[in-house]
């Protein structure tokens, strides 16, 4: 029992440094960068929320576990921001092969049950085929499209984002696990972008 305990603290004392990771996104109010600890328990509100949005078969208390483990990696890895790079840092196979990487090394402090148990969750929402990981990304890319409208365009002046890249990089993503949520939420991108 000890020893399971010590392995479980030392994942959750780990986690505590996801608090100190700076993300290229503000809070909505533009005063300063979000750290991914926040933005992990806001997608988790989210998700909580937005459950209304989600399609068949989603199940919300996946998603919310998903989306409060899903950048763990950024302890190792830092925020990599969609923007950056003309988009091509992202999801570069690098990055991805770092992100894997921390994963091993993060959930690998956890017993052997949790630690196969949260990387299974981890990574289906890095592959995004399955319903609830669909949502999840989906939710993950319209937090900060929300924060940018909040912050007059946030990020998206500091990477001189067009309305066509937002489409190609966050758009799609999130229409394809919430198309009414993209539907309301494009509206308003394009008012932003047309001024």
């Amino acid at each position: 029992m000890s020893d399971r305990l010590e392995a479980q603290f030392a994942f959750l004392n780990e986690a505590d440094r996801l608090k100190s990771v700076l993300r290229a996104t503000t809070l909505v109010d533009g005063s300063r960068p979000e750290n991914s600890g926040e933005h992990s328990w806001h997608l988790a509100l989210y998700a909580l929320v937005l459950a209304d949005q989600a399609g068949p078969g989603v199940s919300i208390d996946r998603v919310i576990r998903m989306l409060l483990i899903h950048d763990l990696v950024e302890i190792d890895v830092g925020d990599v921001p969609i923007h950056s790079q003309n988009g091509t840092a992202h999801a570069s196979d690098e990055t991805q092969a770092a992100e894997a990487k921390a994963a091993d090394r993060i959930f690998g402090l956890l017993p052997a049950d949790l630690a196969s148990s949260l990387r299974a969750l981890w990574e289906e929402f890095e592959v995004s085929q399955t319903p609830d990981a669909l949502f999840a990304k989906s939710l993950d890319r319209v937090q900060p499209v929300m924060a940018n409208l909040m912050s007059d365009g946030g990020t998206w002046v500091t990477y001189n984002v067009t309305h066509d890249q937002l489409e190609s990089r966050v758009g799609v993503k999130i229409a394809k696990g919430a198309p009414g949520l993209w539907d309301w939420v494009r509206e308003r991108t394009l008012n932003w972008f047309q001024r």
